[in-house]
């Protein structure tokens, strides 16, 4: 397949009939979000927590079929807070890469609650190759269910409620960061408006063709998980874009097979799904990444290695090193 191949108009019917046909949708890039900033071992024993523990999730991902990899380093003194010290990510960072030659690492910076983007934006002084861009506020409203010993730092049952006030500003100052270092943003849209603020960061220059946006689909605030409202995001892409689809919960696997179906890439993991199915929480990150390459591949779809996802992205074929 050549480059050029890679982006295309995911809304034109005939393009699409065409790569159908001839099976040449470009290989899937598998993006596993092996941990998140808010739930921990208290929702399921087998989400990573320490560095050791995601490195080694990491790894287990890589040889199932990720390409790429993204994090949320936790806080060692209060494994359920996500940590504000970037020498922690250098540190997740370098083992990683030693575990994972060749995966993409990909950084959050959405944190975790209650964090400020002083805290947020240090990730990038661990030099990711990607990073998580936010085009908007995230709001929520949850409970999260008590974490007991023998768990390190027990606390009782937590309610959250707030909001991250991301606004214009912040995201122009992060993509502004990002693309001083060589990062490429991974803009996460959770609500059409939010594409708004990511023409205004095209717009400025702050962001490079291929874009990479995320549709984040099933969480509060965000559009509801439908195929519609998948189609919908499609239709307000830049071109010039590559699009992967997280679905969260019970929607994780409905949404990822039709990004699949539809020529886009997926993102799965224990940040966004603990369980397998009702009733059976995933056993490891590596298993939800196994079902969507087996998913995959009875679609006709390739599973897309780190180089063939480096080159789809525009990124190095020389892995940073730590």
């Amino acid at each position: 397949m050549k480059t050029n191949d890679y982006v295309w108009d995911y809304r034109d019917p005939y393009e699409w009939m065409r790569r159908a046909r001839t099976t040449s949708f470009p290989p899937l890039i598998v993006c596993c979000a092996i941990t998140g900033g808010i739930q921990g071992k208290e929702a399921n024993p087998n989400l990573p927590e320490t560095i050791e523990e995601q490195a080694q999730a990491a790894q287990e991902a890589y040889r199932a079929g990720a390409s790429m990899v993204h994090t949320h380093v936790r806080d060692p003194q209060c494994l359920f807070n996500c940590s504000g010290d970037k020498e922690q990510y250098r540190k997740a960072n370098a083992l990683i890469r030693e575990r994972c030659p060749e995966i993409i690492i990909n950084n959050t910076t959405g944190g975790g609650p209650g964090m400020t983007a002083e805290e947020r934006l240090c990730v990038l002084e661990a030099n990711p190759e990607v990073a998580t861009l936010n085009m908007g506020p995230d709001v929520m409203m949850m409970t999260l269910k008590e974490r007991r010993a023998p768990l390190p730092h027990p606390r009782p049952e937590r309610k959250i409620e707030g909001v991250t006030p991301i606004d214009y500003a912040e995201v122009e100052l992060f993509a502004r960061e990002m693309k001083k270092r060589g990062i490429k943003p991974e803009m996460e849209v959770y609500q059409p408006g939010q594409f708004w603020t990511a023409w205004h960061v095209i717009e400025k220059d702050l962001v490079a063709r291929p874009y990479l946006f995320q549709f984040v689909m099933g969480y509060q605030t965000s559009f509801y998980a439908t195929p519609k409202n998948v189609i919908n995001f499609i239709d307000e892409l830049p071109a010039g874009s590559i699009y992967e689809v997280a679905g969260l919960g019970p929607y994780q696997l409905p949404m990822t097979s039709l990004s699949i179906i539809l020529g886009g890439h997926v993102r799965v993991g224990l940040e966004d799904n603990v369980y397998h199915s009702r009733g059976r929480l995933l056993e490891s990150n590596a298993e939800a990444v196994e079902r969507v390459v087996r998913l995959a591949r009875e679609m006709n779809r390739q599973i897309a290695t780190p180089k063939q996802a480096r080159e789809m992205l525009g990124l190095s074929q020389t892995p940073t090193r730590y």
